[in-house]
């Protein structure tokens, strides 16, 4: 076995379609572009979205609200997660919940959520909390700290 005996598998390879060669090749004479027209020209053709110059359908539609250029996205962890995946005692942070798997890109922060219950005490540092997980980390014995 030497680099000279090398082979790609079987069915991972494709031959490239010849065009306009000759009228036995199946695609022959207008090289399956039909006849004439704009998408028989060379670098003929219509961007997409084109209607023949009728008014487009994007354009048709109504325009609708806007993106506010401020807006903050977070990344949600709930009280269930930190529940299942943290001893009591712990601090739980930035690098914690990543290594824990539960935040794997950090957008603008991290919000917890108070979906789930939690009875360990646990040091939760996160950028956001919602009123429900604040009263759940406190009533455990825990402490919320905002970043």
């Amino acid at each position: 076995m030497d680099l000279s005996n090398l082979s790609p598998a079987i069915g991972s390879t494709k031959n490239r379609k010849r065009l306009g060669r000759g009228a036995g090749s199946g695609t022959g004479k207008t090289a399956g572009k039909g006849h004439k027209g704009q998408n028989a020209r060379s670098g003929g053709g219509v961007k997409p979205g084109f209607e023949g110059g009728q008014m487009p359908l994007q354009r048709r539609l109504p325009k609708r609200g806007f993106t506010p250029l401020d807006k903050k996205f977070y990344v949600l962890v709930n009280l269930r997660d930190l529940q299942n995946f943290f001893e009591a005692g712990s601090v739980v942070d930035l690098e914690a919940l990543g290594k824990a798997g539960l935040v794997t890109k950090l957008k603008d922060g991290i919000k917890i959520l108070g979906d789930g219950d939690l009875d360990k005490a646990l040091t939760v540092k996160a950028h956001k909390f919602s009123k429900a997980a604040l009263q759940k980390i406190e009533a455990a014995g825990g402490k919320a700290e905002v970043l």
